[in-house]
């Protein structure tokens, strides 16, 4: 299944900035993510976040993601995710008009 939504925020900036869309793939399986991988998920503090995968736990329970801007909030912030709060992997970036 796929789903677009739109990036709001700076966290992985300056690739994907406010204003952008990604085209997600929702039927992704955690064990088919790779490091490097654009994801959204669920935080139950933050909301709907976007982070690039940086590993994910051997056992597959647990991802850890980052951001690319100095000041964005990721697993070294708030620790791992879970599976379950995955939304999807970006599959397709459009960029708004610069």
């Amino acid at each position: 299944m796929l789903k677009i939504i739109k990036v709001t925020g700076e966290s992985l900036s300056p690739r994907y900035q406010t204003g952008d869309y990604v085209l997600l793939a929702t039927n992704v399986r955690v064990r088919r993510l790779r490091s490097g991988d654009v994801i959204v998920f669920r935080h139950e503090i933050y909301g709907r976040m976007i982070k690039r995968v940086e590993h994910i736990s051997p056992d597959g329970a647990q991802i850890f993601v980052t951001g690319t801007h100095p000041h964005s909030i990721d697993s070294a912030t708030f620790g791992p995710i879970s599976p379950t709060n995955l939304i999807g992997k970006a599959i397709w970036h459009i960029r708004k008009p610069r």
